[in-house]
């Protein structure tokens, strides 16, 4: 059990304006503290670009939406499936002309 215990970590993150306290894994609180850090910049920005135009919840909004276009960016260059699929073709033309 205390093995365990030991994997977690209760942290407490600066998220623009808030402490949120989280357990979260011992070897993901890197990444954690980087997220926080992305999402307080990135609401910053938009906060100071829009200023008295929009309200809290729309700047929030339109923070989650940046995020996650760079997220669905990222995934879109990591897909290996065009790779592997030539591979796979090659690979069968190599066993052929070895037959």
């Amino acid at each position: 059990m205390t093995e365990v215990n030991n994997e977690k970590l209760h942290i407490r993150l600066h998220v623009y304006d808030e402490e949120i306290e989280v357990t979260i894994k011992r070897s993901d609180e890197e990444f954690y503290r980087k997220a926080a850090k992305l999402i307080t910049d990135r609401y910053n920005a938009y906060s100071q670009a829009y200023k008295g135009k929009k309200g809290e919840h729309t700047i929030a909004l339109m923070t989650l939406i940046d995020i996650a276009l760079m997220y669905e960016r990222e995934l879109g260059n990591n897909d290996t499936d065009p790779y592997n699929s030539v591979l796979t073709k090659l690979t069968s033309e190599i066993e052929e002309a070895l037959k």
